[in-house]
């Protein structure tokens, strides 16, 4: 209910009302919201007021536009934290969400002198290039490209690809993966990330390159991936330095 004698700005209450909607499932994600006409009318408040809120709550992410369509509800971002190492499936599992893959391609290539630095092995050697989208309860999370050297994981096929390659690593050849290095930066998707990412072209995503590392410090891998933005996002505790 909206208070007009509260010193608390009318928008900011209606904010909170969709908010509570939201959290009350009165409101599901990708459902299209009450008009700003409906609001103004149910509320009698201006269109303005609702318009403001609204976009507030566009530009911090519980809400989405669709040009022509409408005001929608968006998904709950998946947070992960920066700290620690861990795999998309364990990371899933651990919210509560099914993981899933859906292998693009599987195949071995020569390391170009990029790839073979970051592996430590010659420019030119065999390694295997997997390409798949990572899915949480069938929607895709993010687009990737993983390269890998052939000998820390022989027997490595498509069917296995499809379930967590570092369960596979660990559980087959008795390595410990340690250690990981994260790079990210924003863009916006490109024509086959956006397909693949089932997101409009121009959408805003994050770039990741991860090199994680075994307990031996050899490189295991290298993986480049695409991450929604409107999906997901990264969060790290500091402390201030001495």
């Amino acid at each position: 209910m909206i208070q007009k004698n509260s010193p608390l700005p009318i928008y900011y209450q209606l904010e909170e009302a969709i908010k509570e909607a939201i959290q009350n499932h009165e409101l599901e994600p990708g459902e299209m919201t009450p008009s700003e006409r409906e609001y103004t009318e149910k509320y009698e408040i201006s269109r303005m007021t609702v318009r403001q809120a609204i976009s507030n709550l566009v530009n911090e992410g519980y809400l989405y536009r669709q040009r022509g369509k409408g005001t929608f509800v968006a998904h709950k971002k998946i947070e992960q934290p920066l700290q620690g190492l861990t795999s998309f499936s364990e990371d899933m599992r651990s919210r509560g969400l099914e993981p899933s893959t859906r292998v693009i391609s599987f195949t071995e290539v020569n390391a170009d002198h990029d790839l073979a630095a970051k592996l430590e092995v010659e420019a030119g050697t065999p390694i295997f290039e997997l390409k798949r989208v990572r899915l949480a309860d069938q929607q895709p999370m993010a687009y990737e490209m993983l390269y890998i050297s052939k000998d820390l994981a022989l027997g490595l096929t498509k069917e296995i690809a499809v379930t967590s390659i570092y369960s596979y690593v660990e559980t087959t050849f008795g390595l410990k993966i340690q250690h990981g290095r994260q790079v990210i930066e924003a863009s916006i998707a490109q024509k086959k990330e956006a397909e693949m990412l089932e997101i409009a072209e121009g959408a805003p995503v994050l770039l990741i390159e991860r090199i994680s590392t075994l307990d031996t410090k050899k490189p295991l891998e290298v993986v480049r991936s695409v991450y929604r933005a409107d999906r997901y996002k990264f969060t790290m505790n500091m402390e201030r330095l001495s």
